[in-house]
């Protein structure tokens, strides 16, 4: 059963590593501001970057369990641990970064206190825009490669690497994050009205509820089983019907167990004439082409069937099942 590889691993958890330094580094920076300042916003901030450690810590433990190898009572392996731990990730972000954020807010708002030595604030926010904005400038790099912006989102809803993605996502909402808490501290105190600090903390909450249901969203589909790549899928048939023997490709099913882990099973139809053990020739040369094209394919289970048979016995509107 072909594995994820070290360079895969190695890349994202290089991700996970740089951000979680960074919300360290910057989550103790805002706590001291908040305590000096007495800013919600801050405060706010201080409790985004413990979240999006916690996420961190998840997504690496998620991560290092997903390379366990099979056994008995996971005998596909233990691929989807990461997808798992990833929509965990998505709820921590809404019910403690969020909902947190939002109840500062609430409490500033109705009992507003003026921000002390503003200063204080302005330099920490500055930092963490510098130690935020350097890991998100690396994600990004390593997310991206060499494709153009304009089709960033796509990839996000595309990918199969939460880690990667979720760590991009985090970091796009804490850049956002600070650029409202420096809004609301520098309001607050250029009008005299501190209220303006919860306002900038609800707004904060708002942003990090919209990254969890986006976090949520896309995580979703890949823990409940989402099919490979249409490009993987096509190649796939492509690799098949190119195989001397194989008379057509009937059906095919992919499902991604894990960033660079999939399961693939297959209905073909192979010539009349041939014997078991030529049969069993080309179905191991079959396997190792496929395999050798898509490292990813770590479990593939072929099925010679006859069409008239394939056609009788498959589910109807069954979206996993491709028309020759």
């Amino acid at each position: 059963m072909t594995r994820s590889t070290p360079q895969t691993d190695h890349a994202s958890n290089m991700v996970i590593y740089i951000a979680l330094a960074g919300n360290i580094l910057v989550a103790i920076s805002k706590f001291i501001a908040a305590a000096i300042t007495g800013s919600s916003a801050m405060l706010s901030e201080g409790v985004h970057s413990v979240v999006d450690c916690t996420n961190e810590i998840l997504l690496l433990y998620g991560v290092h369990r997903s390379r366990n190898r099979p056994d008995k009572d996971h005998p596909i392996g233990y691929g989807r641990e990461v997808y798992f731990w990833s929509f965990v990730v998505g709820l921590l972000i809404l019910t403690f970064g969020a909902g947190v954020s939002v109840y500062e807010g609430i409490i500033h708002i109705r009992e507003p206190h003026p921000i002390e030595s503003p200063h204080v604030t302005y330099i920490v926010l500055a930092l963490a825009f510098l130690f935020e904005g350097f890991s998100w400038l690396f994600t990004l790099r390593k997310f991206r490669g060499n494709r153009p912006y304009s089709e960033l989102f796509r990839m996000i809803v595309h990918s199969k690497d939460p880690p990667t993605f979720i760590v991009l996502l985090e970091d796009s909402a804490a850049l956002l994050g600070l650029l409202i808490a420096f809004a609301g501290v520098y309001l607050s105190v250029a009008l005299d009205n501190p209220a303006l600090d919860g306002v900038a903390s609800i707004l904060i909450g708002l942003t990090l509820a919209l990254t969890a249901l986006l976090v949520a969203r896309e995580t979703k589909g890949l823990l409940i089983g989402e099919a490979a790549g249409a490009d993987i899928r096509d190649s796939i048939v492509t690799l098949a019907e190119s195989t001397a023997g194989v008379a057509r490709v009937n059906g095919l099913i992919t499902v991604q167990t894990a960033p660079q882990q999939i399961t693939v099973a297959m209905s073909l139809e192979f010539a009349d004439e041939l014997r078991v053990p030529e049969l069993e020739a080309i179905v191991i040369a079959l396997e190792s082409k496929i395999r050798k094209a898509h490292p990813e394919v770590a479990t593939l289970f072929i099925k010679p069937q006859s069409h008239e048979q394939y056609e009788r016995h498959k589910p109807e509107d069954d979206p996993g099942y491709i028309e020759p």
